[in-house]
């Protein structure tokens, strides 16, 4: 019997290193494509392949295909740099791989999308994302769409501000999440290779309200954290003034991160591993001192 043959795309990012790590344990045969020059940033695993490639120019995609049965795209930015926008990636580059991929016979496109962002078309990374998902849908390819929560890394963030003395919140606080880790996505995602999934959405194991995430951060740092909340109009202005008086290379990554920290954030539990235990190492590693000022 033939053994699955997969192309990644994202693998020098942090979902994508999980997902390598996965692949290869499980001794997938794998392509890992990366930009010109950073082959020496992925490290070097048994049954992983690189290649060099620009996704964001279809023509250096030609011929990589060659062999591969399944495509995981990860590909996708959080804020805008090196004069791309999220149209030119989160779009485009993913559009160039679907059509090479199909005009080379693969048989099946994973995507990562964001979960819930279908309900968040006026955010500008939704709506590249959720157009590459609306073409994927209708490319006549077997596909999958994983919709995942925040991860752990992203709450790095959270606990910063937290060791700072105050965090702030919409609402009363009580918005819900349960984030996930890193490698407990990525070993649901490389179990797609063997099912029929066309949509996949994911969460961490446990559920929190956004108070209960203070709880944590103040537990963890040892310190009492403050909490100021935020009405729900004041996310509107400050999204009009950012919108109006800045690039959406600025305004991009606000308007995400404000936008989903004012809704609940809720999806299917998967994974094992604890978030308390994740934010404890991120904060020995950053050396966090808590601010009394």
């Amino acid at each position: 019997m033939k053994k699955t043959k997969v192309l990644l795309a994202g693998g020098t990012g942090y979902l994508g290193g999980h997902i390598l790590k996965v692949l290869s344990e499980q001794q997938v045969d794998t392509i890992a494509i990366v930009r010109k020059g950073k082959k020496a940033s992925l490290k070097k695993l048994p049954s992983i392949h690189t290649l060099e490639a620009e996704v964001t120019k279809a023509n250096t995609l030609q011929g990589i295909f060659d062999g591969v049965d399944i495509v995981i795209s990860t590909i996708g930015i959080t804020r805008q740099k090196d004069g791309l926008t999220y149209w030119d990636v989160d779009y485009q580059a993913n559009k160039n791989l679907l059509d090479q991929a199909i005009s080379e016979g693969v048989k099946k496109f994973i995507y990562v999308a964001s979960l819930n962002g279908e309900k968040m078309l006026d955010l500008k990374i939704c709506e590249a994302k959720e157009q590459f998902v609306t073409d994927l849908k209708t490319s006549g390819i077997d596909y999958c769409i994983v919709r995942p929560n925040g991860f752990f890394s992203d709450l790095g963030d959270f606990l910063e501000m937290a060791s700072k003395g105050t965090v702030y919140l919409f609402g009363k606080g009580n918005y819900r999440i349960n984030p996930i880790d890193g490698e407990d996505l990525a070993i649901e995602i490389v179990n797609i290779l063997r099912t029929n999934k066309t949509e996949f959405t994911i969460g961490g194991p446990c559920l929190y309200s956004h108070n209960e995430l203070v709880s944590v951060a103040s537990d963890i740092l040892g310190k009492k954290v403050k909490v100021t909340y935020l009405p729900n109009w004041i996310k509107k202005i400050i999204l009009i003034v950012i919108r109006t008086f800045s690039s959406s290379k600025i305004y991009g990554p606000v308007e995400f991160f404000l936008t989903t920290l004012s809704m609940d954030m809720i999806a299917p539990k998967y994974g094992n591993k604890a978030l308390s235990k994740f934010l404890r190492t991120i904060n020995k590693s950053m050396h966090l001192v808590f601010n009394k000022c």
